[in-house]
């Protein structure tokens, strides 16, 4: 089968790209060295930063709210179901390091010294306007070539020879123990992408943490929702129309575990 995300690169008006495997297996068990490498970020407070003029900041507000609760629709909504599967939160300092990254206008992850220590899922349009959930959409859509548990059946060349499926947007965006997001839109003039050359490229990057995609790990628990959540975490019943929590109810209508 092939994937619209990489053989049709050079016609397609989404392009994803995925965090090689061999990346992805450097990940470190090491939460004080994520906060080190985040306190470049951290000039100004989250007070401060939320409140920050809409035109200086690399995301909107209603943008943030459109990625996050969709993020937790699908996250919700897994098949096979999630027993672990965790309640996601907008994180400031991830936003102020996906927009370090998102102004490089680099069609590659980076910076390489934080790929240890977060997740992050890139995507680039050109052409007319697309919301920011379209590439959220479409990297939850590559479902279809991952069967559950085994990430190790998804295993893509791209971005050097796109002729296998690509899965590990999906597998991020639903690793259960990536509770945290933070996300950056640019607009990227004159970007290399795969050798082709956007005159005008909208970029979406995604940081999140902790890091999925672990080498020979499933992105969640098999179970009953909510039946294996942390011992420090509540467990949330969500149904449609009910808005304790916090928990959008037009979006949620599965369970998941929320962090108290």
């Amino acid at each position: 089968m092939k994937n619209p995300h990489c053989l049709g690169w050079f016609r397609a008006a989404c392009l994803v790209l995925l965090l090689t495997q061999t990346v992805l297996a450097m990940v470190l068990n090491n939460s004080t060295h994520l906060e080190s490498i985040l306190d470049k970020y951290r000039d100004k407070d989250e007070e401060w930063w939320r409140a920050r003029p809409r035109g200086k900041r690399a995301i909107s507000e209603g943008d943030m709210h459109l990625i996050l609760d969709l993020h937790n629709k699908l996250r919700g909504q897994v098949h096979p179901p999630a027993s672990n599967m965790e309640y996601m939160v907008w994180d400031y300092e991830l936003e102020r390091s996906a927009e370090h990254w998102a102004h490089t206008c680099r069609w590659e992850h980076g910076p390489s010294h934080m790929l240890t220590q977060i997740g992050q899922n890139l995507g680039a349009h050109w052409g007319r306007d697309r919301p920011p959930t379209y590439h959220v959409q479409a990297w939850y859509d590559e479902v279809r070539y991952y069967s559950y548990p085994y990430s190790q059946e998804c295993n893509p060349h791209c971005p050097f020879r796109c002729s296998g499926p690509v899965c590990t947007h999906y597998t991020q965006l639903v690793w259960a123990t990536s509770n945290r997001i933070g996300c950056a839109i640019n607009v990227c003039y004159n970007m290399n992408v795969w050798g082709m050359i956007w005159a005008k490229a909208v970029y979406l990057v995604c940081n999140y943490s902790p890091p999925g995609n672990w080498w020979g790990h499933a992105p969640y628990k098999y179970g009953t929702p909510c039946s294996a959540c942390p011992a420090s975490y509540f467990v949330r019943i969500c149904q449609p129309g009910d808005s304790k929590y916090n928990v959008v109810p037009k979006y949620i209508y599965s369970c998941l575990c929320i962090q108290t």
